[in-house]
């Protein structure tokens, strides 16, 4: 069993490297491709061995049940669980029954779920990182992905001269204007 603690502390820092991406017009495609290049870049950057598309505990269901299943990203820790992440823009139960088999075998499961909508939150012990975009059809119908930064507003102007107070508004005035 793996620390919950540690599956915790991961998609948290997870979450942080995807929270500072931005991007217009991606198809579902391209957008998969960059979560998938910006987590394994992640890892790499933790000092893991990174690996894609790596097999997975759970066998593919018939008729090909012979075959393994594969996980989008599986990082090698040293002294530590293996973490495995899959990215998916549908609640697929596919991967949540993925995720919980790699959690049996000792793998610390997070789950990166991006979309438009809300997302539900997985069972114990699978953690999820959300990415929210906006969507739109080009005019040959295809669906498009965005995320704009927070728009940051300039601080307000502020008076170099002290602000003086005019006369009461007698609406206000407790002594009725007298």
């Amino acid at each position: 069993m793996t620390d919950p603690d540690d599956g915790t502390r991961l998609a948290a820092s997870l979450s942080g490297r995807l929270a500072s991406l931005t991007f217009v017009d991606l198809t579902t495609e391209q957008l998969t491709e960059l979560l998938i290049d910006t987590i394994a870049d992640w890892g790499a950057a933790q000092g893991w061995r990174v690996y894609r598309r790596a097999a997975s505990v759970l066998p593919l269901p018939p008729p090909m049940s012979g075959q393994r299943s594969v996980i989008d990203i599986a990082c090698a820790r040293p002294a530590a669980p293996p973490v495995v992440i899959e990215v998916d823009h549908t609640d697929r139960r596919r991967t949540v029954e993925k995720l919980l088999a790699e959690a049996a075998a000792g793998r610390v499961p997070i789950w990166v779920r991006w979309g438009t909508r809300g997302f539900v939150t997985p069972p114990e012990p699978v953690r999820m990182v959300t990415v929210t975009v906006t969507a739109r059809r080009s005019e040959a119908g295809v669906r498009l992905h965005s995320r704009q930064p927070a728009r940051q507003l300039p601080p307000p102007e502020h008076r170099a001269a002290p602000v003086t107070a005019g006369p009461p508004d007698p609406l206000f005035d407790p002594t009725g204007g007298s």
